[in-house]
């Protein structure tokens, strides 16, 4: 049973139809490449503050906010 987990920044601009979308894509990706079943292939999304996601030492915030 495949497992895939997309971690995305919660800015409240994800819609439901994305998310299905991600879910259709993540799914199909792992019948096309791997062969794997759908019906058995789980895919969660977790949404992460914006505050609690680090990239270069610097949240995802303070990166917006300067540009980067």
């Amino acid at each position: 049973m495949p497992y895939v987990n997309i971690k995305i920044t919660r800015e409240g601009g994800t819609t439901p139809e994305q998310k299905a979308e991600l879910i259709r894509g993540a799914t199909q990706l792992l019948v096309d490449v791997l062969g794997k079943n759908p019906n058995t292939t789980v895919v969660v999304i977790d949404e992460v503050d914006m505050d609690n996601w680090g990239v270069g030492g610097e949240s995802i915030t303070v990166r917006r906010k300067a540009g980067k």
